[in-house]
């Protein structure tokens, strides 16, 4: 058995609520913080969900597991259709999840994608439709949740437009 190769990654969170004031009530301070990534020029401002008194305008950490996974699942489907040779000309996605809460705590039961994938020749539809489930397994995230991540893709063959 090989020996697994080992990606260490960094971020730093911080945050940005002392300045509003401290956590003296529960209804009281700022759910904002800012998240910087190592070796970036980002720095990522996030709250709580509405729900729990955060900010709307801002990204919070529900929404930013949903783009963590819709974005590995397609880095990890265009990896298997350009070893596979098949051309897609267009990725797009929308990615939704069910988070149960009870009692205070809460977790995802589930997150369905739902990938607009547009195939460049029509001989490679089948395949390239059937390369979601390989993809589902080579990802990361997905690998690293526990719970379901289902994909339902649909897929369309390119106009003659579309092909660069």
């Amino acid at each position: 058995m090989a020996t697994p190769r080992l990606h260490t990654y960094a971020t730093s969170l911080a945050w940005v609520g002392p300045a509003t004031g401290s956590t003296a009530t529960y209804a009281g301070y700022s759910r904002e913080y800012t998240v910087a990534f190592e070796g970036k020029d980002l720095v990522l401002r996030g709250s709580a969900d509405p729900t729990f008194r955060g900010d709307a305008a801002l990204c919070n950490p529900e929404e930013l597991l949903l783009a963590a996974l819709s974005a590995c699942h397609m880095l990890s489907y265009l990896a298997c259709c350009a070893l596979e040779r098949i051309e897609i000309v267009s990725y797009a996605d929308r990615a939704s999840g069910t988070m149960s809460e009870s009692a205070g705590a809460g977790r995802f039961v589930s997150v369905s994608l739902e990938p607009e994938v547009v195939v460049a020749r029509a001989g490679d539809l089948e395949r390239a439709r059937a390369l979601h489930a390989k993809a589902r397994d080579a990802c990361f995230i997905a690998n690293s949740v526990n719970f379901p991540v289902t994909h339902e893709p649909v897929m369309r063959i390119a106009e003659p437009s579309e092909i660069a």
